[in-house]
């Protein structure tokens, strides 16, 4: 437990910094006894925080809802729809509502993306270690037939049952965050609650508009210090995500190799940008946007967002440069 509560610590000091943990207020109407609760845990390989302006139960109730989740959602969880799945030899699975849910926006966003956004990349990310213990890369033909085993156009649906072809593998990373933070959002409104900011490992979902003013945002520098903003955005009743070549990846021989994955080839997108941000009400289309417009890159992802109702993006490239969608721009923290 040690190693997680220090996790959970730094998480805090730089949200703090960062400028997402709103200050301490109260709604209008709220009574003395309704301050902001904010309630922390390790989900998904994540530390999640929820802060809310209710009752104590019902934040605890919201943060216990990311258990259920990952209950049916981890990759690594034994017994989960996704665990069956990958090891299911081409067979058909059972799943849940929440998993059937998610296969068809993944699939959606598949779509939209041309495929830059593909949930089958599993083979691939099995060959690398982005976890710090040393810079070390995969075999270039075993990569290879990894990326020949990607396609999310052949995870086949029918009724309640997924098949997926034997050899494949899904990986949710890129998109179950964002589901599970609009659950929490929808559990929140459904017990009343008017104001509140969720936090899944920087995904970031606001829920109505804080108390007196807006919730400001800070989106991380690519090339700072975890919890240094580039820039600030208001967002309120709205989410958003960021992908980055910072999160998870390592240097070796002056190249960033980062878990931002090509679904061609296998290989960490290489395309002059540093990360990619998006602003949308769902937080799970933010989730899987944002991947998808990073490896899309700079012209092919904005364009993409900017032919989607109600989605704004911020690119960063690695040279610092700041692109903003043309309804972001009025929502930069000035």
């Amino acid at each position: 437990m040690g190693g997680v509560g220090m996790t959970i610590r730094r998480f805090v000091r730089a949200l703090a910094l960062a400028g997402m943990l709103p200050a301490l207020a109260l709604p209008a109407g709220a009574s003395q006894g309704e301050p902001m609760v904010t309630k922390y845990g390790f989900y998904l390989d994540t530390v999640v925080a929820v802060s809310a302006y209710a009752d104590e139960a019902v934040v605890e109730g919201a943060l216990a809802l990311c258990g259920d989740y990952e209950a049916i959602l981890g990759k690594t969880r034994e017994g989960s729809d996704v665990w069956n799945i990958n090891r299911s030899a081409g067979e058909p699975v059972v799943v849940s509502d929440a998993t059937l849910d998610i296969l068809r926006l993944a699939a959606e966003v598949g779509e939209k993306t041309g495929g830059a956004f593909d949930i089958t990349v599993a083979p691939a990310v099995a060959l690398w270690d982005f976890s710090g213990t040393g810079a070390r890369l995969p075999d270039a033909e075993a990569l290879r037939q990894a990326a020949e085993r990607i396609d999310y156009r052949k995870v086949e649906i029918d009724g309640s049952a997924v098949r997926l072809p034997d050899g494949m593998q899904i990986d949710l990373g890129g998109i179950a965050k964002g589901y599970i933070a609009d659950r929490i959002a929808d559990y929140l409104e459904q017990n009343g609650v008017k104001s509140g900011l969720l936090n899944l490992g920087g995904n970031i979902l606001t829920v109505g508009s804080k108390p007196g003013g807006s919730w400001k945002v800070g989106i991380q520098d690519p090339f700072g210090a975890t919890g240094e903003a580039k820039i600030a955005i208001f967002a309120n009743d709205t989410s958003v995500v960021t992908s980055g070549v910072y999160e998870r990846g390592f240097d070796l021989n002056g190249v960033r190799y980062h878990h931002l994955l090509d679904a061609q080839t296998g290989w960490p997108v290489q395309n002059g940008l540093a990360s990619v941000t998006i602003i949308a009400r769902e937080s799970v289309m933010a989730d899987a946007l944002s991947t998808g417009a990073f490896a899309l890159g700079l012209a092919d992802g904005m364009a993409l967002v900017e032919s989607l109702d109600g989605v704004e993006a911020i690119f960063i490239t690695d040279r610092g440069k700041v692109a903003l969608s043309s309804g972001a721009a009025g929502m930069v923290a000035r």
